[in-house]
């Protein structure tokens, strides 16, 4: 894998320099869009608003609004200057939580962060000393002209890093519908316990797999072969039932789940 970003992981006095590396990869069906006469693909141009003129991208730069179509212009290095008077492509750690006190909603996405032979030793002790207090490390790192807050983990002998939503960046959960007063039976509430009791488990990501990805990749090879693309049949949706017989039902059908 190569690097998309090098720099530093910063704690204390110590510097440990570091390659980032992306930790996922989708691998979502990617379909392009084409002409129907003649299956070419079709392509967008990026156009002047003013004159519906092409402009190539080097004669582009960004406007950051800050009226309604009135705009402040940086260039790339500009914004890159503003970056590095922040972090100075550092991943700065400046505080350890539990793990526990991060809610996921936070986390966008994930990293790996493996160290440049200079820095191993200083990079295992980091490793060592959050697997020993089972803490994650609170960072702010710059990343493509932008700043992150960021956690660092410890997690099967690599640091993973995760950058993080701003906390005014999360949207509070305002739906009328939770503000209803409902009364909940203790009898509906036991067999609620059940279900969940019932598909209790661990987690082994080996036993979770894409359906939609395989049944395209399935139907992609039929179409290949010449064979007709034929709908599968889609269950109606039944009417709204009695819960307490739902409860009932469900608890039944997850102990059937669980004796498998």
């Amino acid at each position: 894998m190569r690097p998309i970003w090098k720099g530093a992981i910063s704690f204390g006095l110590v510097t440990i320099p570091v390659g980032l590396y992306s930790a996922t990869e989708s691998k979502r069906p990617s379909f392009r869009q084409l002409r129907e006469s003649d299956h070419s693909r079709i392509r967008y141009k990026k156009v002047a608003e003013a004159d519906g003129e092409e402009v190539p991208n080097d004669s582009i730069v960004k406007g950051y609004e800050i009226d309604k179509e009135r705009y402040v212009v940086f260039t790339s290095e500009e914004l890159q200057d503003i970056m590095k008077g922040i972090t100075g492509g550092i991943v700065d750690v400046v505080q350890f939580v539990e793990r526990s006190e991060i809610d996921p909603i936070y986390f966008r996405s994930s990293y790996y962060l493996a160290p440049e032979k200079t820095g191993i030793k200083a990079y295992r002790i980091l490793l060592a000393g959050l697997e020993d207090k089972d803490m994650v490390g609170i960072a702010k790192v710059a990343i493509r002209e932008r700043e992150y807050l960021a956690t660092i983990r410890s997690e099967e002998g690599v640091l993973i890093m995760e950058t993080m939503y701003w906390p005014d960046e999360i949207r509070e959960p305002l739906f009328e519908t939770l503000e209803e007063e409902i009364e909940i039976r203790d009898e509906e509430m036991a067999m609620a316990t059940m279900i969940i009791d019932n598909l209790a488990g661990t987690f082994d990501p080996s036993a979770w797999h894409d359906e939609s990805r395989e049944a395209v990749e399935a139907a992609a090879a039929r179409k290949i072969e010449g064979e007709e693309i034929v709908a599968p049949d889609i269950p109606e949706a039944t009417g709204v039932v009695d819960l307490m017989d739902a409860l009932r039902a469900s608890v039944e059908a997850t102990k059937e789940k669980k004796a498998v």
